[in-house]
C-alpha cells in the first residue's frame, strides 16, 4: 500500500506542476486588460499556440484520471483489517520458511567446519610425524 501512496503523491505533485505551468503560460501569453485611465499600450504578448492549450488540457485530464485510478486501488477501511491479517499470515509463513532455510545452512556450515577441523588436525599430525622422522634421521 505504501507504494501506491507514493505513486499517488507523485501524481498529485505532477498535477500541481501541470496546473502551475498552464497558469504560467496563460499569464505569459494573455492579452493585457485595458484601463481607461492609462492610454499607454505596451508590446503585445505572444499568443499561445493552440497546441499549448491542447497539451495542458490533455496532461491535466490524464493526470486526473491516473489519480482516480490510484485512489480506487487503495484498500477501503472495511477491508483493511482483513488485508492486514492476510499480510501478517503471509509474512509469518515467509519468516518460517526463511528460518527453516537458515537452520539448514547452519547445519551444513557446522558439518563443513567439523570437516575442516578434522583436515587441519590430520595435517598437523602429518607435519609432526614428518618432523619427528626427519629428527630421527638427522641423528
Amino acid at each position: 500500500m505504501a507504494d501506491r501512496l507514493s505513486q499517488l503523491q507523485d501524481a498529485v505533485n505532477a498535477q500541481a506542476e501541470n496546473i502551475c505551468n498552464s497558469i504560467g503560460v496563460l499569464q505569459q501569453c494573455a492579452t493585457p486588460s485595458s484601463f481607461p485611465e492609462f492610454d499607454k499600450t505596451g508590446p503585445k504578448p505572444p499568443q499561445p499556440p493552440d497546441d499549448y492549450c491542447q497539451t495542458f488540457a490533455t496532461l491535466i485530464a490524464k493526470t486526473a484520471k491516473d489519480i482516480d485510478v490510484l485512489i480506487d486501488s487503495l484498500p477501503s477501511e472495511d477491508s483493511y483489517p482483513e488485508l492486514q491479517e492476510a499480510s501478517i499470515k503471509r509474512l509469518d509463513e515467509e519468516n518460517k520458511e526463511a528460518a527453516r532455510r537458515l537452520e539448514e545452512v547452519v547445519l551444513k556450515g557446522e558439518f563443513l567446519l567439523e570437516q575442516i577441523r578434522q583436515a587441519l588436525h590430520d595435517i598437523a599430525q602429518s607435519q609432526q610425524e614428518m618432523q619427528r622422522l626427519s629428527g630421527c634421521q638427522a641423528k
